[in-house]
C-alpha cells in the first residue's frame, strides 16, 4: 500500500439533533437526499477524472449526520466512484436504530470493511439526558447483525452526561464490552456554543467526574485486551482506525460534501455548509470550496507535535525542555526508546487527563 491518502463523505441528515450536537446536520432537508448523494458521486469522479486525480486510497471514513438514514445502494454508488487501493479501510457510520443485517451485508458486498455505531450510552435515563432516542437493544441488534456478516465495528461512547453516576457509566463499558466490539472510543461530554446543551449549564459536565470515568475506561478497556492508542481511542490488536490515524498525523484526504474538511499538499480547505448550496453548486458546475488555509512551517510543526503527542508513539523526546520532564511533567510523560534507541516522550495515564496543559510545553 502505498502513501496514506483518504476521502472523507459528509451525510447531513438526521431525524432528530442531539442536544450536544453542533455538526453540520438538518433534520428538514429530506427532500435533498437523491440529489445530494449524486453530488457527492458527481463530486468524487470529477476529483479522480481530473488533471491533479487522486491517489490509490487507503481509506474511507462516511461520517454526518446519519449515513444509514439515507439508501444504501445510492451511498455504495458514491463509495464505487473512490479509486481504492488495495486493502483500503471503508468506514460508515451507524445509528443502531436505522440497522439491520441485511443492510451490513449491502455494505459488505458493496466494499465497506468496518462499522462505527453510536452507542454513547447503554443506560436509558442517560441517553435521554444527551437527548438520544435509540433503545439499548437496538445496539444489541445492530452488534449481532455486524457479527453475522463478518464486519468488525467500532462503539462509540460519551462519559460525563448531566445524572450519569458512576456505577452507570461502569454498566456502559461492561454492555459495551459484552457486544464484542473491535475498537471503542470514549469521549468526554464537551459544550459546544449554539447546541441546547450550551444554554443550560446545569446540565455540563464536571471535570472531576469525567477525569474518573476516564480513568474507568482505561483500566476495564485495557483489561478487555484493548490497547489504547489515542487519548479518546482503544482497539485489538490489528483494529485500530487507520483513516483516524491520518489526521492525527497530519494525512491528506478529500473532502466530499457539504461542511467536509479536506486537506492536500500543505493546504487545508472546507465545503460550502449547506446541502443546499453544495447540491446547486455541483449541478451547474460551479465550485463549492467555501474557504481554505496554509500553515507556515512553524505552526504546522507545532501542531503536529500537538497532534503526535495525543497518540500512543508521542513525540521525540526533544520537543520538551529536559527540565520540564524531570520537573513539571514528571509522572505525566514517559520516556520510551525505540530499537534506534531514539527517545519519544508518551503521556501516562494521568497525563492523557493534562494533555493540553503538557501540549503548551512542547518547543
Amino acid at each position: 500500500m502505498g502513501e496514506p491518502f483518504g476521502v472523507y463523505v459528509h451525510v447531513p441528515f438526521c431525524r432528530h439533533r442531539c442536544d450536544y450536537c453542533a455538526f453540520a446536520t438538518w433534520t428538514d432537508r429530506g427532500h435533498l437526499v437523491d440529489r445530494y448523494l449524486d453530488a457527492c458521486r458527481r463530486q468524487v469522479a470529477e476529483a479522480r477524472d481530473s488533471a491533479e486525480g487522486l491517489p490509490p486510497v487507503t481509506s474511507v471514513f462516511v461520517g454526518g449526520g446519519t449515513p444509514t438514514l439515507v439508501p444504501a445502494a445510492q451511498l455504495l454508488a458514491v463509495l464505487a466512484e473512490v479509486p481504492l487501493a488495495a486493502g483500503a479501510e471503508v468506514s460508515v457510520e451507524c445509528n443502531p436504530d436505522d440497522v439491520s443485517r441485511e443492510l451490513f451485508q449491502a455494505f459488505r458486498d458493496g466494499g465497506v470493511t468496518r462499522l462505527s455505531i453510536g452507542v454513547q450510552s447503554m443506560v436509558p435515563s442517560v441517553l435521554a439526558s444527551l437527548g438520544r432516542t435509540h433503545d439499548p437493544t437496538n445496539v444489541e441488534r445492530a452488534a449481532e447483525a455486524a457479527h453475522a456478516v463478518g464486519l468488525p465495528f467500532n462503539v462509540d461512547l460519551i462519559y460525563g452526561a448531566a445524572g450519569e453516576t458512576f456505577a452507570q457509566w461502569d454498566e456502559t463499558l461492561t454492555r459495551a464490552l459484552a457486544l464484542e466490539p473491535a475498537h471503542v472510543s470514549a469521549y468526554g461530554l464537551t459544550v459546544e456554543a449554539g447546541t441546547p446543551l450550551a444554554a443550560q449549564p446545569e446540565r455540563h459536565p464536571d471535570d472531576d467526574d469525567q477525569a474518573d470515568k476516564y480513568l474507568l475506561a482505561t483500566e476495564r478497556l485495557g483489561a478487555a485486551g484493548f490497547e489504547w492508542y489515542e487519548i479518546s481511542n482503544w482497539a485489538k490488536p490489528g483494529h485500530e482506525c487507520r483513516h483516524n490515524r491520518l489526521y492525527w498525523t497530519e494525512g491528506e484526504y478529500l473532502a466530499v460534501g457539504c461542511a467536509a474538511h479536506g486537506h492536500r499538499h500543505g493546504r487545508r480547505y472546507w465545503n460550502v455548509r449547506t446541502p443546499d448550496r453544495f447540491v446547486a453548486g455541483i449541478e451547474v458546475g460551479r465550485p463549492v470550496e467555501a474557504g481554505a488555509e496554509e500553515l507556515d512551517p512553524a505552526a504546522r510543526r507545532v501542531e503536529g507535535l500537538q497532534l503526535a503527542l495525543r497518540t500512543a508513539g508521542g513525540v521525540p523526546v526533544e520537543a520538551f525542555d529536559p527540565a520540564d520532564l524531570a520537573g513539571p511533567f514528571s509522572g505525566l510523560v514517559e520516556v520510551r526508546r525505540d530499537a534506534e534507541g531514539r527517545g519519544h516522550a508518551v503521556l501516562t495515564v494521568p497525563g492523557r487527563l493534562l494533555a493540553n496543559e503538557v501540549a503548551l510545553r512542547l518547543r
